[in-house]
C-alpha cells in the first residue's frame, strides 16, 4: 500500500504482457532517460528456417560519447513465465542477434526514421561523436566485440531468477523491475528504479566513459581478513553491463574510518556462490592511498558499491570529489 492523507493506492498488477508494454512507453522518459532511446515496434531477427525471435523493443543508449550501446529488450509477467523460459528467450535473442546484424541494423533505422525526433537525437550525437551518419553510427554499434546487451522489464524480480541471469550468460543482461499501484478513483502510480540509475548518480562529476572503479563500503570485521590478507572482496552488487569497465576497485572504511583508503587491480569478477552477487579478485595486495575522507556531506558516504575513476579517487580532497 502506498499512503497519504489524501489517497489510498493498492498494488494493480498488470494482468497481461500488453499491460506492461503500455505502461513502459508511458514511463520511458523517465524510466530510461533522455540520451536513450526505446523503439518497440516489434519485427523477427534471425534467418528464415533458423532461429528466428521476436524481441518486444530496442533501447539505443547514447549516454556514454565513446561507448553507445544497444539493448535488446524483453518485456515479462513473472506470475506468466517461468523462469527457464525468461531464460531460453534472452539467449535465443542473442543467438538471432548475431547471426543478422545486417538485419537487426535495418530494423533499428527503419523504427528511427519513423520518429524524427529520435532520428535527430541520434543525427546529432552522430554527427557531435565523428560518425558519418546515423546508418555508420548503428553499424559500428552492432559490429563491436561482445555488442549484444540485452534489457529485462518484468514486474517481479525473484532472487533466483536474478542469479540465473549472472551465471547463464557470457553477456550482460539488466534488469528493471516496473510495479503499478491504482487508487479508488483510479489514479495510477508506477514504481521504478530508472534504468541504470546508480550510473547516473555517479557520472554527474565523471564522464561514463572514464569510469573504471568500484568503491565499495567496508567494515572492520571482515576487512582486513578478506580485502588486506585474501586480496579479495565479495558479495558485491554490480551492474552486469558495467562489469568489463571495472579495471580497480576501492575501499571506503565506514566509521569511525570515514574514508576511502585502498586501492587493488581487478583481476576478474565472478559469481560469488549461487547468489546475485559478485567476488573480486585482485592481481596483488591492496595498495594503501592517502585516505580520501568523507567530509561535510555526510551524504557522500557510500551505502553501497559507487562507480568512479582511480585517478578522480587518488587527486580528490574528499568525496566531494569522487561523487
Amino acid at each position: 500500500m502506498l499512503w497519504n492523507k489524501n489517497k489510498t493506492y493498492v498494488d494493480y498488477p498488470f494482468e497481461k504482457e500488453s499491460d506492461l508494454e503500455e505502461s513502459v512507453n508511458e514511463v520511458k522518459l523517465k524510466l530510461f532517460g533522455s540520451n536513450r532511446i526505446y523503439l518497440d515496434d516489434k519485427k523477427k531477427i534471425g534467418h528464415s528456417g533458423k532461429t528466428q525471435n521476436l524481441p518486444d523493443g530496442y533501447l539505443i543508449d547514447l549516454t556514454n560519447d565513446k561507448d553507445p550501446k544497444i539493448f535488446v529488450v524483453e518485456n515479462d509477467l513473472a506470475s506468466h513465465q517461468h523462469l527457464k523460459h525468461i531464460a531460453v528467450q534472452i539467449l535465443e535473442f542473442s543467438l538471432s542477434f548475431e547471426a543478422s546484424k545486417v538485419k537487426v541494423k535495418n530494423i533499428i533505422k527503419e523504427m528511427l526514421q519513423k520518429r524524427s525526433q529520435e532520428w535527430k537525437l541520434c543525427e546529432d550525437f552522430a554527427r557531435t561523436n565523428g560518425f558519418e551518419n546515423v546508418d555508420f553510427l548503428l553499424e559500428t554499434i552492432l559490429h563491436k566485440k561482445d555488442s549484444f546487451n540485452a534489457l529485462l522489464v518484468i514486474d517481479e524480480l525473484s532472487e533466483e531468477l536474478e542469479t540465473v541471469l549472472i551465471s547463464r550468460f557470457k553477456f550482460p543482461v539488466e534488469v528493471i523491475t516496473l510495479k503499478r499501484y491504482r487508487s479508488n478513483d483510479n489514479e495510477i502510480l508506477f514504481e521504478f528504479d530508472p534504468f541504470l540509475n546508480e550510473v547516473t548518480e555517479d557520472t554527474e562529476k565523471i564522464e561514463v566513459s572514464e569510469i573504471d572503479t568500484l568503491v565499495v563500503p567496508a567494515r572492520e570485521d571482515g576487512f582486513k581478513e578478506e580485502f588486506l590478507d585474501n586480496n579479495r572482496w565479495y558479495a558485491v552488487r554490480i551492474n552486469s553491463s558495467m562489469i568489463p569497465k571495472i579495471k580497480y576497485l576501492a575501499v571506503y572504511q565506514v566509521a569511525p574510518i570515514s574514508a576511502i583508503t585502498y586501492i587493488a587491480e581487478v583481476k576478474n569478477i565472478e559469481q560469488f556462490r549461487d547468489t546475485n552477487k559478485y567476488i573480486i579478485y585482485f592481481t596483488e595486495p591492496a595498495k594503501k592511498i592517502n585516505a580520501v575522507p568523507l567530509g561535510t556531506n555526510k551524504g557522500k558516504a557510500p551505502q553501497s558499491s559507487r562507480y568512479s575513476s582511480k585517478q578522480k579517487i587518488l587527486s580528490a580532497k574528499s568525496l566531494d570529489g569522487v561523487f
